[in-house]
């Protein structure tokens, strides 16, 4: 007996650190598993909101800097050398319908580079005209601007020329200067009519030229100024924001499903409870209906006993009418009654 109890404990230790084992193996493949599925999400979350930032960068910024060359052309003279009209071009920003933002303001600037020679000194202030024009042809708007080179004295000049002399001579240095002239400032895109072509005119026969870039710069201000200038302090706000407002809907989701589980497990339970006191209540009748049921067969048991007991009756009358049959089986029936109730 003592070597069997202590068979059986042993046995019984060994299940229960066998099953504690089991259940330390599970509990950890199920931590393991969590933790995977959390990292797995936050990496996701994470990324969807690098890529939701990124497509409202691209859909909110406009191209800050858009340069086209300006080939500007002119008509000779027959007789005499020189140019016989206003050097002018049409410039093509776009083969699309719109290149410019709608709504974004825009500064068009022209820059020309021009010598220093004694034709463009003697040449003074000079005019330069532009228009912005639809691809139907439509003037959307026109500006005119002077401009002229930047004055220099002699003395000055002879200074510079020493002074760079040796870059002028290997050729990384010329006599030249760069004139900017702002032709529109704030200029918005008109949806209606967006600008695709630019017409350049410059209104002076003796002026002289290396060559000409329209520039158009987008004007910044407010949110875009920000995400412009400070574009990591932006990324990381944005994707911070995204990442919020994911991860608050991730959590009233789970918290609004596991509500609604909830719900339907109490709902369960509810409907199981009252299915379970309809049996408790049906279970009474059920037993009456048996106990009736016995006595209705006891009873018919002892219809044959008084059947025999009166050999008289059925010898007389072998052959019974229907009502007599069903009279004698009631009468029985009462008698039977009465000896149960009697005892």
């Amino acid at each position: 007996m003592l070597i069997s109890s202590l068979i059986q404990q042993a046995n019984e230790k060994w299940f229960n650190v066998q099953k504690k084992t089991t259940e330390g193996v599970q509990s950890a493949k199920d931590a393991v598993f969590r933790g995977g599925l959390i990292i797995i999400c936050g990496i996701l979350i994470v990324w969807i909101s690098i890529f939701l930032y990124t497509a409202f960068y691209y859909a909110y910024m406009p191209s800050m800097t858009h340069v086209r060359p300006v080939h500007l052309q002119f008509k000779s003279c027959d007789k005499d050398k020189g140019v016989c009209s206003f050097p002018s071009a049409y410039v093509q920003l776009t083969k699309k319908q719109q290149l410019l933002m709608v709504g974004q303001p825009y500064k068009v600037n022209l820059q020309l580079e021009m010598p220093e020679s004694p034709a463009n000194k003697e040449l003074g202030m000079f005019m330069v005209c532009a228009q912005l024009r639809s691809r139907d042809g439509v003037l959307v708007k026109h500006a005119c601007r002077t401009a002229m080179l930047h004055y220099r004295s002699t003395l000055l000049h002879l200074l510079m020329t020493l002074t760079y002399s040796p870059m002028m001579i290997f050729g990384t240095l010329e006599e030249k200067q760069s004139i900017v002239l702002e032709l529109f400032g704030n200029f918005e895109e008109d949806q209606s009519h967006p600008v695709t072509i630019v017409y350049v005119e410059i209104q002076s026969r003796h002026i002289e030229f290396y060559s000409a870039t329209i520039m158009i710069n987008a004007h910044l201000s407010g949110l875009r100024y920000l995400m412009f200038h400070w574009p990591i302090l932006s990324a990381i706000v944005g994707i911070g924001t995204n990442l919020f407002f994911i991860v608050l809907i991730c959590i009233l989701s789970y918290l609004h499903f596991a509500s609604e589980e909830e719900n339907a497990n109490e709902t369960f339970n509810y409907e199981k409870g009252e299915s379970e006191e309809e049996k408790d209540m049906i279970l009474p009748g059920d037993l009456g209906s048996d106990t009736s049921s016995v006595e209705d067969t006891s009873l018919l048991d002892d219809i044959p006993k008084s059947q025999d007991d009166s050999p008289s009756l059925s010898s007389t009358d072998p052959v019974l009418s229907k009502s007599s049959y069903i009279q004698e089986i009631s009468s029985l029936i009462t008698e039977s009654t009465k000896e149960e109730l009697n005892k």
